[in-house]
């Protein structure tokens, strides 16, 4: 499968991840990230569901205009991926394609369970590692994986 032009690439997504790490994750910081996150998905009126989880607890979910159930198995597929690698659902997908494979095809796991697609994050706190996810579901994967990273830059810089 070829990847779109706009794509980042691996060097990116992994500086992203590095970048990226909170020196705590509260309940108020769920629901500030959260909050952050319907913003932005309303400003460009996505249809998606979003869902932050701690510690295999749900702290926050959303679901917007346009959005659908099949959004909600999707978060869970993509974050059962983070939880799995402690890596973005799209570097690990991303992984496989530079291996000259995919996910599916390589993995072994379950395709009803786990998906490599775009839109989950870990959230990684310093000293701690992966502590949760947050998932954005209901765009091309590109840009759902790029809607939660822009949200965690401004989260990131806010706190």
């Amino acid at each position: 499968m070829a990847t779109p032009e706009n794509a980042p690439q691996i060097p990116e997504l992994e500086d992203q991840e590095r970048r990226l790490v909170l020196d705590s994750f509260t309940y108020d910081d769920a629901w500030a990230l959260g909050n952050l996150l319907v913003g932005l998905a309303r400003e460009r009126q996505a249809p998606v569901a979003i869902d932050i989880t701690r510690g295999g607890q749900q702290l926050f979910h959303a679901a917007l205009p346009g959005s659908a159930p099949d959004n909600d198995a999707w978060i869970a597929r993509k974050r059962r991926v983070v939880e799995r690698y402690h890596a973005s659902s799209y570097l690990v997908g991303s992984r496989f394609r530079a291996k000259g494979t995919t996910f599916e095809d390589a993995s072994r796991l379950d395709p009803d369970t786990y998906a490599a697609h775009g839109g989950a994050f870990p959230i990684s706190v310093r000293g701690a590692g992966v502590v949760g996810t947050v998932v954005v579901s209901g765009l091309p994967q590109i840009e759902d994986h790029k809607l939660v990273v822009a949200a965690l830059e401004r989260f990131s810089s806010a706190v």
